[in-house]
């Protein structure tokens, strides 16, 4: 009997072909359609990080990883609108266990999505907060049940101090879908389809158990894939970066093998030295980004399996690791980006048109590269590591 993630993976698998196909529907209608986000839930993608305990399949992150390649290689706004999904039971683990069994007593595939950035204020009142704000990025935003915006969290007219001199404090606020005004921002030049719109809240009351610390926050759940939350989050990020490398490079190859000949050529893009070279050079980059992903994912798996009482004293800080798992993301997509850019080049000018995919696929790549979180500061905070030097809180 196949388990869980097998299953899944296998289920991916066989809806890859028509994602593939209708990748143009989906980033015109800048949302996944109806009948695909159905097929993704049917498939498991949505409750593959929701614990057994709550009716999901709780599989681990090396599993997550390879779905999400296989999703984001079929489509890249598919692939980073799962992403944001199957996320969503590692998140709401950091509400009062209280709150999250409430949201799981019925569903294990709930769906949130919203704003990380602090880009609301959370006024302190009687049991809660008064939340007014405005998120940008809020991925999948029109198919979620739950969203969250996290904000700088005032009393008294005045922002409370955070964890470290000068930083103010922060508090992420889950709301009902109900109580957000989506606004139709998403109008990019890539991952078109994720839906990734602005939403806002005014005058709006929070109760204290519908609130969590995003960054600095301690699992209500038990298990692995609990322990380190945002840190998933990130190895996931650069998961999507990985499959729209893969399938720009098998677009390029697919293309390359129907013997096209570019005009003034005297032989096949095939037969041409050059072209093999630069598909050599993608392939072996490709495999080395992989590689080093998967690498980093089997390092925080073990840590967060880990139970002794020595590996939790050395990962007491998440500022270190997250200093660690930033820059091998930030790596990662940039030479995920450089592998869509040759394949792009390889595609010649036949890719400039609308019905090649490398054209979406160079857009998507650089679109996930402007993500916050793989920003060039991700090389300095670990350069600075390495000379002794501080890196400060990462948020």
């Amino acid at each position: 009997m196949q388990n869980a993630a097998t299953q899944i993976t296998q289920a991916v698998r066989d809806l890859v072909p028509m994602i593939a196909a209708r990748s143009p529907e989906i980033e015109t209608a800048r949302r996944l359609p109806q009948d695909i986000l159905q097929a993704l839930i049917e498939a498991g993608c949505f409750r593959m990080l929701t614990p057994r305990s709550h009716g999901g399949d709780e599989v681990d992150l090396l599993a997550s990883i390879e779905i999400l390649e296989i999703l984001a290689a079929a489509d890249g706004a598919t692939g980073w609108t799962v992403m944001i999904g199957c996320e969503t039971a590692q998140l709401l683990s950091l509400l009062p266990r209280k709150t999250f069994d409430t949201i799981y007593a019925d569903n294990p595939n709930v769906i949130i999505g919203g704003g990380f950035a602090p880009q609301g204020e959370a006024q302190v009142v009687d049991g809660g907060y008064r939340v007014n704000g405005r998120w940008a990025f809020a991925s999948g935003c029109q198919h979620c049940s739950w969203l969250i915006g996290t904000c700088v969290v005032t009393e008294n007219g005045q922002p409370r101090p955070g964890a470290s001199p000068g930083v103010s404090a922060t508090r992420t606020m889950l709301f009902r879908s109900d109580e957000v005004e989506i606004l139709d921002t998403w109008k990019t030049s890539g991952m078109r389809g994720t839906g990734s719109h602005d939403i806002a809240v005014s005058d709006l009351f929070i109760p204290e158990d519908r609130t969590l610390d995003l960054f600095m926050g301690q699992s209500c759940l038990p298990g692995p894939l609990f322990r380190f939350p945002t840190l998933i989050f990130s190895l996931h990020i650069a998961a999507v970066a990985v499959g729209i490398a893969q399938g720009a490079l098998e677009d390029v190859v697919a293309f390359i093998k129907t013997k096209k000949q570019r005009l003034y050529a005297s032989a096949s893009l095939a037969e041409t030295p050059l072209v093999q070279f630069r598909l050599g050079h993608a392939e072996s980059t490709l495999r080395a980004a992989r590689a080093f992903l998967h690498s980093e994912a089997e390092r925080l798996w073990q840590l967060s399996k880990d139970n002794s009482e020595h590996e939790a004293q050395g990962t007491k800080d998440p500022n270190d690791l997250m200093t660690r798992v930033l820059a091998a993301d930030s790596w990662i997509a940039e030479t995920c980006a450089e592998i869509v850019d040759r394949c792009y080049t390889v595609g010649g000018g036949q890719a400039i048109y609308e019905k090649s995919s490398l054209q979406r696929r160079l857009r998507d790549i650089h679109t996930l590269t402007q993500h916050a979180s793989l920003s060039e500061s991700a090389f300095t905070r670990s350069g600075a590591a390495l000379v002794g030097q501080p890196v400060g809180l990462f948020f």
